[in-house]
């Protein structure tokens, strides 16, 4: 007997939720920010965009926590063995890139000199002492990170869309607060 469809937990689903608009967020601010002349206007872009960076860093050390203590819902039992290693590849990719944009970005701002302050509530100690060439080396990590992370965002959401539309699955709906399991 197939065990029964389930949601995803409410703080799985909340912080799923959050992260992910705060990183949809976080794109478009990006690429505003680089573009713009040196001006109080930059500055605060940058400062908006390192907080939500380490804000994201946060909340994926808590739902990296919250799923080791309450695990996922399974996969749909007549998922092929190539979509569920597909699935976890692009799960784990995600993770791995929640972790390691705003590191990235946390080491640059320390490879360039600049702090990085939390919303003007804290400042974060440097990860790195300043470097001008460790500075590019990381700056170009930080932006080939975000182009794999955009991939795999674009290839989740697809999914996603597929597991609803074609498959008429649980999946999606797993994890949307206030729908209800097929």
């Amino acid at each position: 007997m197939a065990e029964p469809a389930r949601k995803f937990s409410v703080p799985a689903q909340l912080l799923h939720w959050l992260i992910a608009a705060l990183i949809l967020f976080q794109v478009p601010l990006a690429w505003y920010m680089i573009d713009l002349p040196v001006s109080p206007d930059k500055l605060a872009s940058y400062a908006l965009h390192k907080s939500l960076g380490i804000t994201i860093l946060g909340l994926s050390c808590c739902r990296l926590a919250w799923r080791w203590l309450s695990p996922p819902p399974p996969l749909p039992a007549n998922m092929r063995p190539v979509e569920r290693a597909l699935a976890q590849l692009t799960h784990g990719g995600l993770y791995l890139l929640s972790f390691a944009m705003p590191l990235s970005g946390w080491m640059n701002s320390s490879a360039a000199n600049f702090p990085v302050s939390v919303f003007r509530l804290f400042t974060l100690p440097d990860l790195v002492a300043p470097d001008p060439q460790l500075h590019e080396r990381l700056e170009l990590l930080h932006r080939l990170l975000s182009y794999g992370l955009l991939a795999l965002l674009l290839l989740h959401v697809g999914a996603a869309l597929y597991h609803h539309v074609l498959r008429r699955d649980n999946v999606l709906l797993a994890m949307l607060p206030f729908a209800r399991l097929r």
